[in-house]
């Protein structure tokens, strides 16, 4: 009689088997997440600090404005500070979140190349767009913008991509903001779906027939 058994694997042994720990990783993979994290950085600092002079702050509006879907939608230029975290979240609590994206950067760095989730390239890039969104934002946080407001200098995020659905008015944004979202998008993906190539496992099938 034949009988077919499946084996149990514990989360370590799967863990094993997703990631070899003592495989190197690619140089490409450095590339990939260094390329994002510097030219995502400069962008959202060079449009932030663009829009900025060009418009004044606080409260700076374009002088044009885009509308799409009968003009239920539409999106223009307004400078804002954000002493908060995305959307506005958390105003007042600067320091606590320049704090968190410091840790949040060291455990990217560590994550990558210490536990090498790099050897994914679909983490690479995911972890590389975080990354950027989280040192814009945190340059802003750091006061490095060298803005002042009534005296006072800001220890705030430069947002100015404002966005109207209807008479909702969506929080004002940057693009390390649009970074951080579409990281966080693909960092879901990849934990609800982890039949990605870099993530299947190698080796012999989990099933065996055993002659009894």
């Amino acid at each position: 009689m034949n009988a077919t058994t499946h084996k149990t694997e514990s989360p370590e042994t799967k863990v094993a088997n997703t990631v070899d720990l003592k495989a190197p990783i690619p140089r490409s993979r450095f590339v990939v997440f260094l390329s994002l994290v510097v030219l995502g950085t400069f962008w959202d600092l060079y449009t932030k600090a663009t829009v900025f002079e060009s418009l004044g702050y606080p409260g700076g509006i374009s002088p044009w404005k885009q509308t799409f879907l009968n003009s239920w939608v539409q999106f223009r230029y307004y400078t804002s500070f954000n002493e908060g975290a995305l959307w506005g979240m958390g105003q007042g609590y600067t320091a606590m979140f320049a704090i968190l994206s410091i840790g949040a950067a060291i455990g990217i760095l560590c994550w990558l190349f210490w536990f090498r989730a790099a050897k994914s390239l679909w983490l690479t890039v995911t972890l590389g767009l975080v990354m950027a969104g989280t040192m814009g934002n945190l340059y802003d946080r750091l006061g490095w913008h060298g803005y002042e407001v009534a005296g006072r200098k800001m220890f705030a995020v430069r947002d100015f991509l404002a966005f109207t659905f209807g008479n909702y008015h969506y929080p004002i944004f940057n693009y390390a903001d649009v970074f951080l979202v579409t990281g966080a998008i693909m960092l879901a993906v990849y934990s609800i779906f982890l039949d990605l190539p870099e993530s299947k496992p190698k080796g012999k099938s989990e099933s065996k027939v055993e002659e009894a």
